[in-house]
């Protein structure tokens, strides 16, 4: 899995005039939970730019006074009208402890339903699984060239050893949607197979 590593301060006063005097000098307050204990820390706003605006999937290791929190991101505040961030939660690994996360769907192949004319279309950017650290992945590849129009996949096809789905399985993650131009040309085809047949019962 990815990781990106940031370094942090732990925090002392946890009452509202604090976290307000942190906020003020551009640090954000935060908590690690999940593990033997709660810690409570903070950063400079800047340090999570490349943790909070990415679509990545990546464990973030925390530095707090020399010891180091493997976790991953699971919740985030922002302030209403600003959009200044105002706090993160993140939840601690533990070796052997399963954890819920939210992994990343990729699409890989042209569907055979794309090459006769359709459309893929992307239902589910994310899938929901339990598992071990150990099991965790940055994202889950999933080949759909074998798709054909009207066809979909979905969550129950994913194969991923070690991990159980709290997503349903019947969700679908992608489908091969028929077009109107498709649909046009279809009726138009078989309207001409028709006439076709029509003509040639008169010519009989």
């Amino acid at each position: 899995m990815k990781s990106i590593t940031i370094n942090a301060e732990p925090r002392q006063d946890l009452g509202k005039k604090g976290t307000k005097a942190l906020r003020k000098k551009g640090f954000v307050p935060c908590v690690i939970y999940g593990g033997n204990e709660v810690v409570h820390f903070t950063a400079h706003e800047n340090t999570f730019r490349n943790i909070v605006y990415t679509p990545d999937f990546q464990k973030v290791d925390i530095s707090i006074d020399g010891k180091v929190h493997s976790a991953l991101l699971k919740d985030l505040q922002f302030h209403p009208v600003t959009d200044k961030l105002l706090h993160l939660d993140f939840q601690e690994l533990v070796q052997d402890r399963p954890i819920i996360a939210d992994i990343p769907v990729k699409l890989t192949g042209l569907a055979e339903g794309v090459k006769a004319g359709g459309k893929l279309m992307s239902k589910l950017r994310k899938v929901r699984v339990k598992a071990t650290p150990d099991k965790l992945v940055d994202e889950i590849s999933l080949d759909v060239s074998h798709l054909e129009l009207g066809k979909s996949v979905r969550v129950r096809d994913i194969k991923l050893d070690g991990v159980e789905f709290v997503s349903s399985l019947s969700l679908p993650i992608a489908t091969v949607e028929i077009t109107r131009a498709l649909r046009a040309a279809q009726a138009a085809s078989g309207n001409a197979g028709a006439n076709e047949a029509a003509e040639g019962a008169n010519e009989e």
